[in-house]
């Protein structure tokens, strides 16, 4: 196109022939009156049309051997859809104001309070595991400190022990025996620690967690006492026995031992019992599914409850609900006189029968509604089949072209992929829109899985599994996220126990989980011996039995 600006438009045929005709009838007085009143005509006409649908339309200007100089023809173009992967017609638009202000604007606005609320999440996220690390890297230097405290001549213990023959500050086997055993507790604390509390959080909870803050609370008085005999008893009285010491050291290390065997039957071994069954059921789609769990509190319930839904449950897809249904067609109007007449009987009458006729197709819809999702779940088939057969085509051809021994161009797998894959590109195209899960993948995206099958050696079947389903939550590529946002709502409070009749959901955007508790019944079984004597047939016979 010389010469001219190409925006692309969706306008009906029928409006551009209404526009041709426009400009053709129109066209001796605009060269006629071309200075006075053609051209406000033609922008007032132009502004109509840009306001009955403000959709962009397409311009051409003539060059310079067009018959009418400095005219501009306006022609509404109909151009089809590209149904080709997601969405790739990029939009740009800009609003204009006084102040000069943009929806560009509030994105970046959107984006820094986004980034903000992010920061301060990462603190809330990492302060509990920071916390039990001061206070477990206190515990556990604390036993260290109390045997080399009397061994650095700070307090004058060996002034006091120079007056005897035996040095009572040396450290004898007795004592040798007992500093061996503090090595040891001390590398068994500390590993246990290690695995208990300096793990990465899954989830950022409401409320404190109550088990470990207990627990941490436990190992911040053990160490406080401790510290404060040790300071009375010793430091003060000037101790001069060095065994005593290290004893006490070790009495403190088996204190924090005891501790950390606590942590693990609260944190860990408490709820490995199943005792309660939740449901969880998902709005708006109803997928349900069902799972046993342990003791725990209303929070960490909802976060393992999380954990599975992200595992075992499908992506919810909105595009699916209205998939099997047509749109409904009007097929007339009816009028009715509000005000009354002399024929008022006669309109009511007919209005009962509209009410009828109504009433009629609405206990019809079930049955057009069975009908439209059995031709649904037919036509996902045989495009499946389509796909599956195209797919193994596709890759009978790699492996042909492995098995060749003559002369042949050697490719790597993005090379053989993008080889490849237009044999199986439409069938796969048009699975994807009929399951609606064409937004989700690009042609990007499925190259590269394509090439990933064809470097592993996978089969065509293996490469169509990831199409053939909606997929787990969490193998969704296009909303996967390093931090998902939940919002828990209950009745109770978060830190109780759930118990049988519990109710809580939870929330994320239009999709609802709705988790309901049931306690496990208690199951009280009886014997029942069989007696062997009692355990005999007898077989009655007639005339009239075949045997």
């Amino acid at each position: 196109m010389d010469g001219g600006e190409s925006v692309r438009s969706g306008r009906s045929e029928r409006s551009e022939r209404s526009h041709r005709s426009h400009g053709s009838s129109h066209h001796p007085r605009q060269h006629h009156h071309r200075g006075s009143s053609g051209r406000p005509n033609s922008n007032h006409r132009d502004r109509r049309e840009r306001d009955r649908d403000d959709r962009s339309v397409t311009i051409k200007t003539p060059g310079q051997g067009s018959d009418v100089e400095g005219e501009e023809r306006i022609q509404v173009q109909v151009i089809q859809q590209d149904d080709n992967w997601g969405d790739n017609t990029t939009a740009i638009t800009g609003n204009t104001s006084e102040t000069g202000f943009s929806m560009e604007d509030m994105r970046k606005f959107a984006k820094e309070m986004d980034d903000n609320y992010s920061v301060g999440f990462d603190c809330a996220r990492y302060v509990g595991t920071a916390l039990a690390a001061v206070l477990s890297i206190f515990g556990f230097l604390s036993p260290i400190a109390m045997i080399v405290l009397p061994k650095l001549g700070i307090f004058e213990w060996k002034a006091l022990a120079f007056g005897t023959e035996i040095d009572p500050m040396q450290c004898r086997p007795e004592c040798e025996g007992l500093l061996i055993s503090f090595a040891f507790k001390l590398l068994i604390l500390l590993l246990g620690t290690i695995a208990l509390f300096f793990r990465q959080p899954k989830a950022t909870m409401p409320r404190v967690f109550v088990f470990r803050a207990v627990v941490l609370f436990l190992v911040f008085v053990l160490t406080f006492a401790f510290w404060l005999f040790y300071g009375v008893r010793i430091l003060k009285a000037r101790e001069t026995h060095y065994y005593a010491i290290v004893q006490f050291a070790v009495y403190l290390v088996d204190g924090l031992l005891f501790i950390h065997y606590l942590a693990v039957a609260l944190l860990e071994i408490r709820q490995l019992q199943p005792q309660f069954v939740i449901k969880i059921v998902r709005s708006p789609d109803g997928k349900s599914q069902c799972y046993n769990i342990g003791l725990l509190s209303i929070q960490r319930a909802a976060v393992w409850m999380l954990e599975q839904y992200y595992k075992d449950f499908e992506v919810y897809n909105p595009y699916l609900e209205n998939a099997t249904k047509k749109p409904a067609k009007l097929t007339g109007f009816k009028v009715y006189d509000v005000d009354g007449g002399p024929n008022q009987t006669n309109q009511q009458g007919r209005s009962r029968a509209v009410f009828a006729a109504a009433a009629r197709r609405r206990d019809a819809s079930h049955n057009d509604r069975f009908y439209e999702e059995a031709e649904y779940e037919r036509r996902i088939r045989k495009r499946k089949a389509r796909l599956i057969v195209a797919a193994e085509e596709a890759f009978s051809h790699i492996k042909r072209m492995q098995e060749e021994q003559g002369p042949a161009i050697p490719m790597d797998p993005q090379e053989a992929a993008q080889a490849v894959f237009p044999s199986m590109a439409r069938a796969l195209q048009k699975y994807l829109r009929i399951t609606r899960q064409q937004p989700r993948y690009t042609f990007e995206s499925v190259l590269n899985h394509l090439a990933v099958c064809i470097g592993h050696d996978i089969s065509p079947r293996a490469f169509v599994e990831k199409y053939l389903s909606q997929g787990a939550v969490i193998m969704n590529e296009k909303d996967y996220k390093s931090m998902q946002r939940w919002v828990l709502v209950c009745d109770q409070l978060l830190t109780r126990e759930i118990e049988h009749g519990t109710y809580f959901q939870l929330r994320q955007g239009e999709v609802s989980l709705l988790c309901t508790v049931r306690k496990i019944p208690h199951f009280s079984l009886t014997e029942e011996v069989i007696d062997p004597k009692s355990n005999k047939f007898v077989l009655r016979l007639n005339s009239e039995t075949s045997v």
